[in-house]
């Protein structure tokens, strides 16, 4: 036993078996790196101009329509509909929310501005022009991003879920669970609808789900971070707010209590349906449990011990074919 020990322990020590286990651990940390790769495709947009932007505004919806940036804010008892001058960052028209009311995202359908509520479970319609009041729909959850889609309106609640509405009634469709590489991409937040896919916000970083809406997938991701200056990001709160002038096809992003709006050039990937998978169309929901944070942790807990598990394997395989005393050392 002892023997075997010692025979062990020198080829162990051999620089020939210290160099063949070193291509073990580069190839076992090549493989990890590369899982560790998977999912959607990350870019960096391309800035092409900054604007002011009032750094008192919580930022929580944003639309550009016409020359003018239609801005939901949020905050009890700040919490406003406005519209802004992209030049200059002045506010034209600003009408205040209810002390109670805690305002959210923004969405644009015809001559009609809809503006969620974070908590209050209601959504205000106003008149474009004049920001008039015109009515109040109700819905149970809270109440974070919206887009219009040109047929429906796109919401989120903060969860991984996209959920389709009627844009005359706001009556629920159906829903769509996003993941990314089937992992599930949870706190979506604010939105932009775009030719087929949809942009979210993830609330507490600085990037960009780029969605196919019909299957959930993310098709892409934008990685937003460094726009601001260390200096600005110090007194600045998280990215939230993404709009598109239809007219240059570029995009607006800017964040809460942020100083500046950045005009920006995006390359985005097509609106493809997956043809493995059955879309949930409206009307239709895809089935997981909500509120599952837990689910998320538990699925990349499995997949890493599953990757993990290969690993093992894969080494065990090479050092058997690399060593030549391998089947000796464990007879013994």
């Amino acid at each position: 036993m002892s023997g075997g020990f010692r025979r062990r322990k020198k080829c162990y020590g051999s620089g020939v078996m210290q160099r063949r286990w070193l291509g073990v651990f580069v190839l076992a940390g090549s493989l990890s790196a590369s899982t560790a790769r998977a999912g959607a495709p990350s870019v960096a947009p391309r800035v092409l101009a900054e604007y002011p932007h009032d750094a008192g505004a919580f930022t929580q919806g944003l639309v550009h329509h016409d020359g003018w940036f239609y801005e939901s804010t949020g905050l009890r008892g700040s919490s406003s509909l406005r519209r802004v001058a992209p030049a200059t960052g002045a506010v034209d028209i600003s009408v205040a929310l209810a002390q109670t009311e805690f305002g959210e995202g923004l969405a644009l359908v015809g001559d009609r501005l809809i503006q969620l509520t974070w908590q209050e479970e209601v959504a205000h319609v106003y008149r474009l022009e004049s920001f008039e009041p015109l009515t109040d729909h109700e819905y149970t959850g809270e109440g974070w991003g919206l887009c219009f889609d040109g047929l429906q309106l796109i919401m989120t609640d903060g969860s991984d879920q996209l959920s389709f509405r009627d844009p005359e009634s706001f009556a629920l469709l159906g829903s769509q669970r996003v993941s990314d590489d089937g992992v599930p991409v949870e706190q979506l937040n604010e939105l932009e609808c775009v030719d087929g896919l949809v942009l979210a916000n993830v609330w507490m970083t600085d990037r960009i789900a780029v969605i196919d809406p019909r299957t959930g997938r993310v098709l892409q991701w934008v990685d937003a971070r460094g726009l601001l200056t260390e200096e600005e990001a110090a007194s600045a709160d998280v990215l939230n707010g993404i709009a598109r002038d239809a007219t240059s096809g570029h995009f607006y992003v800017t964040g809460k209590l942020w100083p500046k709006l950045f005009e920006v050039e995006l390359e985005l990937p097509r609106a493809a349906s997956n043809p493995e998978q059955e879309p949930a169309p409206p009307g239709r929901t895809s089935e997981r449990p909500r509120g599952c944070a837990m689910c998320s942790v538990a699925q990349r807990s499995s997949q890493n011990l599953l990757g993990a598990g290969w690993l093992l394997v894969l080494s065990l395989v090479v050092w058997r074919r690399l060593s030549p005393g391998g089947a000796r050392f464990r007879a013994g």
